[in-house]
């Protein structure tokens, strides 16, 4: 607010200032030249008041045309200085304020001012979200449909436009900012109490950094995830304690991968970060044998290697073999017959476009399917502004790097027992996760799953952790049952149970629950909300604990905690 009011009054210096000159100018000479009176008379000049108030009508064109008394020739000469004297000084003041009304800086101060005022009162957990671009948008509709708050720094005023004019439930207060400043880190409320997480989004990756070592350097214990597309930066950000690190072509070369070699391992992950509501996707299986990549850079090289893991040697095209360090590449862009000809795709199985130019890459992938239509086409997309011409290719596998990065954060924020399921899931072999996939799919209507996990705590499931403090046996089963009927099972898996250093995958119905255990769920959306009701009310959670009904009210609890006591 002080800034916005000091930008103005220097601003308006000049006008101000000719403004007063022309009052104080003509006021003086309204007590200075005399009057005359009813008869003709001389008669003293106005006083100070009379004067203001002739000045003050006829400045501002009121004209009420009373006068303290007759006005001598030389008071109405005087007059119409005036006149001219200070509509001219008003008109030009008013013609500098709406230019001052429009000034960029005064707009920004403003913006500032309000977005201040919005972040101070905010009263729920919110992360802070540097840069709203393409993976920035889609993790805030999905924290938006999760009722989690955001707030938003972008240093593009077209992307915090848009975002001003998106359709979210919650109001999400964003400013253009430059977010690797940490001045506007800190307007944005990084020292707020509320301040869950600060999350870094940019497209570059040195902002990124700036981000990550501002946030450990002013408030440590706050996490930090962070995006990046190097592997030298994210090695970087990791050595100061950043939290959590995503790369999103490393990602989706594991993915591919996974797929190549464990295709069920790779539905799974599908399934557990995929949207939830959506359709279930079938397995992507693709082939062994020859594969042929266009495009050498960072993602070239991330697919490459993870190929060559599972023992796939692919054939590289790359137009810039020295800029990228390509030493054995068929040296062009891959849109040209001749060269994918020269790459050997007529006996491949697969191929990856994944320059960064979308034009480019569906070139490649038609020009190949021409020559080879039966082709597994891994097509990169850059930017989403294009989404409709790949549905229209409809390639086996479309790479969005920024949908793969939302996707990451979403599960790391929401859901952090999912990652640590990813882990222990991978050393077991394809029947095991065969049987996952059968049992996930049963309790679905062919929809993606919703994943959730909870915390026998307190502030998380109440009941529950009332009643394992008063020595009530809670059985893993208990969370499991309808509420409408207990003898009906919820639509939902338990994944992963965490109790301290002990993991388990797919803990058995009938174990215990300990305060402080941690638990992963899949299931319905449904199945989630009823679970819900017995984790905090206490009649619910006795009603699938005994199968009897029970008032469940405070006073009715501490009668029977006391009832208890007696009867030991």
């Amino acid at each position: 607010m002080h800034n916005t009011l000091f930008l103005i009054l220097r601003r308006m210096r000049a006008p101000l200032i000719f403004l007063i000159l022309s009052y104080a100018i003509s006021l003086l000479g309204m007590t200075l030249i005399p009057g005359v009176d009813a008869a003709g008379r001389p008669a003293p000049p106005m006083d100070f008041f009379h004067a203001f108030y002739v000045v003050s009508y006829t400045a501002t064109t009121i004209g009420f045309g009373e006068v303290p008394g007759t006005f001598s020739d030389a008071q109405r000469a005087w007059t119409i200085v005036v006149i001219y004297l200070t509509v001219i000084a008003w008109l030009y003041s008013i013609g500098f304020i709406l230019n001052l009304l429009q000034d960029p800086a005064l707009l920004r101060a403003a913006r500032g001012n309000r977005f201040a005022a919005r972040i101070k009162r905010l009263r729920q957990p919110f992360y802070l979200i540097a840069g709203c671009g393409e993976t920035g948008s889609l993790l805030m509709h999905a924290l938006d449909n999760r009722n989690q708050q955001a707030v938003v720094l972008d240093i593009d005023p077209d992307r915090v436009g848009a975002l001003e004019l998106g359709q979210y439930h919650l109001d999400i207060p964003a400013l253009c900012a430059d977010a690797s400043l940490p001045e506007n880190l800190l307007v944005a409320g990084l020292n707020h109490q509320h301040c869950a997480g600060v999350i870094a989004l940019t497209n570059d990756d040195r902002a990124n950094l700036s981000v990550a070592v501002t946030v450990k350097l002013l408030r440590p214990q706050l996490p930090v995830l962070c995006r990046t597309d190097s592997l030298e930066t994210a090695a970087n950000m990791a050595s100061f304690g950043t939290d959590e690190v995503v790369l999103a072509f490393e990602t989706f070369g594991e993915h591919i991968a996974m797929a190549v070699d464990s295709p069920g391992h790779h539905l799974l992950y599908e399934w557990l970060t995929g949207v939830p509501g959506e359709s279930l996707t079938e397995p992507l299986e693709p082939p062994r044998g020859k594969w042929v990549i266009c495009g050498y850079g960072r993602f070239g090289k991330a697919i490459t290697h993870h190929l060559k893991r599972v023992g796939i040697e692919p054939v590289v095209v790359e137009a810039t073999p020295l800029k990228t360090g390509c030493d054995d590449c068929i040296v062009g862009t891959g849109t040209e017959a001749h060269t994918l000809l020269e790459a050997g795709i007529e006996d491949a199985v697969g191929i990856v476009a994944g320059t960064d130019d979308d034009i480019n890459n569906l070139s490649i992938v038609m020009t190949a399917r021409e020559l080879n239509p039966g082709l597994f086409t891994v097509l990169r997309q850059n930017r989403h502004a294009n989404e409709l011409l790949f549905q229209h290719f409809r390639a086996n596998v479309t790479m969005q790097p920024f949908r793969i990065v939302a996707h990451e954060f979403l599960s790391l924020l929401i859901t952090p027992l999912l990652s640590r399921f990813f882990s222990l899931a991978r050393s077991r072999d394809d029947a095991w996760v065969d049987v996952l996939i059968s049992r996930i799919a049963a309790v679905l209507e062919n929809t993606m799953p919703d994943v959730w996990d909870v915390e026998v705590s307190r502030s998380q499931t109440e009941a529950v952790w009332e009643a394992i403090r008063d020595g009530t046996s809670v059985p893993l089963q208990a969370l499991l049952r309808n509420p409408a009927g207990r003898d009906e099972t919820l639509a939902c898996i338990p994944l992963l149970l965490k109790r301290g250093d002990t993991e388990i995958l797919m803990p058995e119905p009938d174990v215990l629950l300990q305060v402080g255990d941690r638990l992963l769920f899949c299931g319905e959306r449904q199945a989630r909300h009823l679970q819900s009701l017995c984790l905090y009310n206490f009649g619910v959670l006795g009603y699938l604990l005994t199968g009897q009904d029970a008032p469940g009210g405070t006073i009715w609890r501490w009668l029977n905690r006391q009832r208890t006591a007696r009867a030991a």
